[in-house]
């Protein structure tokens, strides 16, 4: 019998630097067959510990999957001591991720991710984009503390021509003028930007911070949106993704086991 805590070593592919605490690592992976959009997997480092990441971005025929890793403790700084050809140890996929053939699928798609949250939906977009015919439609708001925080910029600008999206920071320019295509203030002051004029066809994904996802989807129900339309992650309280440490639970939900993904109708009482 499998042991569903045991992890397996996989060959880094390749490192990318995104910002100067932020790096994309890919990483070769046999399970990737298995990977729904918003799902994590845990990384682990022999005598160091683990940590949950959500995948960011994975090709089925090639057989990879890639994280954005944020230098933030013990395991990420031994992490980006790492280099293409070394190993690091996985194991997942885990959670529940966006659903998106059921709900999404020939909708109006609204998704708002502000910082690292832009890593759990990197790869749904990247489908929709690719894949016009499977939304009538998708628009972002992407939202950042300042210009050098940014993430995905080539990718952002191809999304753009095609798509409608607002990238946006908290924090003016060093110079005073943010970039060309760059909005000012926080994602919630955008809202009014979007099309909601077919509500009934929309779905909305909002990923990022806990405040921000609170007043965002409390500003999207302002503004007509049944609760049942906005869809949150809560990537950020994963933990041992088993149900088994407690450290994701609240109250009586393991966001582990239940999520990362919820339909705000329960999410809204797991924001803390």
């Amino acid at each position: 019998m499998e042991n569903p805590i045991m992890p397996k070593p996989y060959k880094i592919l390749d490192i990318k630097k995104v910002t100067n605490i932020e790096w994309l690592f890919k990483v070769e992976f046999d399970r990737v067959d298995e990977l729904n959009y918003g799902q994590f997997i845990q990384i682990s480092i022999p005598k160091v510990g683990e940590a949950p990441i959500s995948v960011t971005e994975f090709n089925v025929e090639e057989g990879w999957i890639e994280f954005l890793i944020r230098k933030v403790g013990l395991v990420t700084n031994v992490l980006f001591e790492l280099k293409p050809g070394d190993e690091m140890f996985l194991r997942g996929p885990y959670g529940n991720g966006f659903p998106f053939d059921e709900n999404y699928r020939g909708k109006h798609l609204i998704v708002v991710a502000g910082g690292s949250g832009c890593g759990p939906v990197r790869s749904m977009i990247n489908a929709v984009h690719k894949k016009f015919a499977s939304t009538e439609n998708m628009e972002l708001i992407l939202g950042f503390k300042n210009e050098e925080c940014i993430l995905f910029e080539e990718e952002i600008s191809q999304w753009r021509r095609d798509h409608h999206v607002i990238t946006t920071v908290d924090e003016i320019c060093q110079d005073g003028n943010c970039s060309l295509g760059l909005s000012k203030g926080l994602v919630t002051e955008h809202f009014n930007k979007l099309n909601l004029s077919d509500i009934p066809n929309t779905e909305i994904v909002i990923v990022g911070p806990p405040k921000m996802m609170e007043f965002g989807a409390k500003e999207f129900v302002k503004m007509g949106v049944p609760e049942e339309k906005i869809w949150l992650s809560f990537e950020r309280k994963m933990s041992c993704a088993v149900g088994k440490c407690g450290h994701c639970r609240v109250d009586e939900t393991y966001v582990c086991l239940e999520g990362p993904v919820f339909n705000y109708t329960e999410g809204k009482y797991l924001i803390d």
